[in-house]
């Protein structure tokens, strides 16, 4: 087994991010591929969402398969061995199935034989809510190390005929791993999550569950889809996510000037671009790559976190922040010192 810090040791540890990683199908459906299917256009769609194209995925693809090619990866640029994790933490809606849990297919994927394993559910809030778990089991001397993964085939729960809907969801999986350390950066600074289970009817996939469960049948067949209501949402993932970067800010002391990349949820390029103008982001500070990949859940921020490390954007000791806003509802943010 992997040697845990004691408890007294455990004030000397920062929860630093020492690698990355991200996985996506090779289909890849177009705007163009739109056109042919329903009632829309390359330019609807653009303006209204930013969205160019977005992987599938295909036959052989799963939920499990993509996270656990996107952890292997991020093993990979943290120069570990899976079998010296400790704890997987997968945010996904779409899992491998209702039981076990998608991180339990993917520790046994990766050969984590040292790590436990569970899923979170928050929807696009996933992943940032589960590196707030793994900074506390980290920062607090627990463990070591810590796997935190987003993973979705969000493609499997759309609704092909609404058009106002289809044309947003991809799939896709990204991976952190998360280290203790004693020196260096700051690693995950704070972390705050919020929920409000009042607005669950914003979004939601209704079937199949105890609710409406397998067996009974469905007073709308197109209940086994997710159920979206834009506009409702719009102006309030505008509204909280500013307020989640203003307290951000506030309790780590820092200005939007030293911040140097702005990391959101891709859920829409408007909502992204409304919140940057109204938090004075510069385009420079905000990476946005959902014209490539669409809305792909909880795994869209550490997908972008990867792409943004490996385009040369990011370097050691820049500060990062990372929110999202999803179904439940739920949101949450991590400020970051790389």
């Amino acid at each position: 087994m992997v040697n845990s810090p004691t408890l007294q040791q455990a004030a000397r540890y920062r929860a630093v991010i020492a690698g990355t990683g991200s996985a996506v199908p090779d289909k890849i459906l177009s705007n163009a591929d739109f056109t042919r299917m329903v009632d829309t256009s390359d330019e609807w769609i653009t303006t209204r969402t930013g969205i160019k194209e977005r992987h599938i995925a295909g036959q052989n693809d799963t939920t499990a398969t993509l996270a656990a090619e996107a952890a292997r990866k991020a093993l990979d640029d943290a120069g570990m061995d899976a079998s010296e994790l400790e704890l997987i933490i997968t945010g996904t809606i779409t899992p491998e199935m209702v039981f076990p849990a998608t991180a339990c297919f993917v520790q046994e994927m990766i050969g984590a034989v040292n790590a436990w394993a569970f899923d979170l559910a928050a929807a696009c809030s996933g992943f940032v809510y589960g590196l707030s778990i793994a900074q506390q089991f980290v920062s607090s001397g627990r463990y070591r190390s810590a796997l935190v993964i987003g993973a979705e085939t969000l493609s499997r729960i759309t609704d092909y005929d609404d058009r106002g809907s289809c044309i947003l969801f991809g799939d896709g999986a990204g991976a952190v791993v998360v280290k203790a350390a004693e020196t260096g950066s700051l690693g995950l600074m704070y972390s705050t999550s919020f929920s409000d289970g009042r607005g669950w009817t914003s979004l939601n996939c209704p079937a199949y569950g105890s609710r409406n469960p397998v067996g009974k049948p469905l007073d709308d067949p197109k209940m086994v889809y997710m159920n979206i209501h834009g506009r409702e949402i719009y102006q309030l993932a505008v509204r909280r996510i500013v307020e989640l970067v203003n307290e951000c800010l506030e309790k780590c002391d820092l200005t939007v000037d030293q911040i140097k990349m702005f990391i959101p949820h891709q859920m829409n390029a408007r909502i992204i671009e409304s919140v940057g103008k109204r938090l004075n982001f510069s385009d420079e500070q905000t990476f946005i790559n959902i014209e490539k990949f669409g809305n792909t859940s909880a795994a869209s921020i550490p997908i972008a976190l990867d792409e943004c490390r490996r385009l040369g954007k990011l370097q050691q000791g820049d500060i990062i922040l990372l929110v999202a806003f999803g179904g439940g509802l739920t949101w949450g943010a991590n400020v970051i010192q790389l």
